[in-house]
């Protein structure tokens, strides 16, 4: 409780956008997040995030949090709507995760 409240403190947090971008923040729950080694018992990194294409990584990132808030919080979307922004991003990351057709 006492990190919790410490963190609305200025000052507290190194970088002020860093609360910003946690669980909960805006409604949605947080991406998933991996560290080293890149695969570990048959769970890779997406290769998206070792592209070093820091708009195509937040891009993945944010689209991961919406996957994630739609399939286990769907009562936060509720309180929260997609925007028309978060529905196209969804759609365009459904076209990208999707198989392609030869």
């Amino acid at each position: 409780m006492l990190e919790a409240t410490a963190r609305l403190v200025p000052g507290v947090l190194g970088c002020g956008l860093s609360a910003g971008d946690e669980s909960f923040s805006a409604g949605r729950l947080e991406y998933p997040q991996w560290t080293r080694p890149a695969d570990w018992n048959g769970q890779g990194v997406p290769p998206i995030l070792l592209s070093g294409d820091h708009k195509a990584i937040e891009r993945w990132r944010r689209a991961a949090s919406l996957r994630l808030t739609r399939a286990l919080r769907p009562d936060l979307l509720q309180a929260h709507p997609l925007t028309d922004e978060e529905q196209a991003l969804l759609a365009s990351a459904a076209e990208d995760d999707s198989p392609s057709r030869t």
